[in-house]
């Protein structure tokens, strides 16, 4: 079916961002992977691109534009090389919209022009070791003193947490009340060069290996006030305005990755031979394609839909965990059977499958489980 969602600039876009990746990712993605991120200078690269400020302002040094179909882009042509920009999508799709919505003007004016140069990189440290998704039960403290919060506690999971110049930390700034767990949660934008902060282990995944993920640990680290994000103890309210954005965000990488896995299984069958035939000249082959093909289409067509409603701002939090539930879901499906389809070189690292293979895992995990996101959709239909 013809698509619609994209105009000529949007394929312009595409245009330059396949080019930059052919040139400056694919060749060296491996050492990457090894490495576990990119080096810091690629995201100097990605600013001078100008990915990390086309939805910020023109007056902070972006280009101003509104829509998230430039995102919706990067997904897919980083999914169709098989490849990721490490910390970019924490950068852009997580921390940005909390620095433009809650920043003051004086922290929008003093951050972003290196938000959007990449000398300045971000990432959010929300989880902490044994509070998992229960945000309200969080331990770590920010306790006033003078002119700064006196930062103490711990974070894991935390991805772009190795590179990050700018760690945006949700504490507990005052006790919660017996009514609601929730109050008393602040977001401080804290300096990661701080005295008492740290980086512990690179933690090693089983996917995503490009994108470095860590533990934090806070000691007595002081933070100016002047870095508290909004107004304190609203943290638990600020954290749940970008929960679709951010679940459409996985939403839209996960269809990329099914509709990538596809095109990397009738490239693999078309040359393959068994018993002197090509794999793809099997029935088999042929339904186990036509099966997936449906089904991405399927995925594509929510996704469209549901950034044109973001773009109106008209996404809701259930539309968000609909196409995300329904996207992963597809990715994990879709992704398997192309993988069976390469036979025993699907279990090979060499081949962009088995990388498609391994990143697809967390997507029913992060951002809000599979489980979770029923929760919501029951809720809205009222059940």
């Amino acid at each position: 079916m013809r698509r619609t969602v994209f105009n000529e600039d949007h394929e312009a876009f595409r245009s330059t961002i396949r080019d930059f990746i052919n040139a400056e990712v694919a060749p060296v993605y491996e050492e990457w992977e090894n490495a576990g991120h990119p080096p810091r200078d690629f995201y100097n690269k990605l600013g001078e691109l100008g990915v990390f400020g086309i939805t910020v302002p023109e007056e902070y040094g972006g280009a101003g534009e509104t829509s998230f179909k430039y995102q919706l882009v990067i997904s897919e042509e980083c999914a169709r090389a098989g490849v990721s920009f490490g910390g970019y999508g924490v950068h852009v799709n997580l921390v940005q919209p909390y620095l433009l919505k809650f920043g003051s003007e004086e922290q929008k004016k003093r951050w972003m022009p290196g938000f959007v140069s990449g000398d300045m990189m971000t990432a959010i440290a929300m989880t902490e070791p044994g509070t998992g998704s229960d945000l309200a039960g969080m331990q770590t403290t920010a306790k006033r003193d003078g002119d700064h919060y006196v930062l103490n506690g711990a974070k894991t999971f935390i991805t772009g947490g190795v590179l990050a110049d700018r760690m945006l930390v949700v504490a507990r700034t005052s006790p919660p009340s017996p009514e609601n767990r929730r109050t008393g949660l602040s977001i401080l934008v804290v300096d990661t060069k701080s005295e008492g902060y740290s980086v512990g282990r690179k933690l090693e995944k089983i996917g995503l290996r490009s994108s470095d993920t860590a533990e934090l640990s806070f000691t007595d680290v002081r933070v100016p006030v002047e870095d508290l994000l909004g107004e304190e103890g609203r943290g638990f309210e600020y954290l749940t305005h970008n929960l679709a954005e951010e679940r459409l965000g996985i939403a839209t990488t996960s269809y990329a990755s099914a509709q990538a896995a596809i095109d990397f299984a009738k490239a693999y069958v078309r040359d393959r031979k068994v018993f002197g035939k090509p794999v793809a000249s099997f029935q088999n082959t042929k339904f186990v394609l036509a099966e997936c093909a449906t089904e991405v289409e399927a995925a594509q067509s929510l996704i469209d839909r549901a950034v044109e409603a973001l773009d109106a701002g008209e996404l809701t939090p259930a539309d968000a965990a609909k196409a995300k539930l329904f996207c992963t879901e597809v990715q994990a499906r879709v992704v398997d059977k192309c993988l069976q389809l390469h036979g025993g070189y699907g279990y090979i690292l060499e081949y962009p499958i088995a990388r498609l293979y391994t990143d697809a895992r967390v997507s029913r995990i992060y951002g809000g489980t599979s489980e979770v996101l029923k929760t919501i959709i029951a809720k809205d239909l009222g059940v």
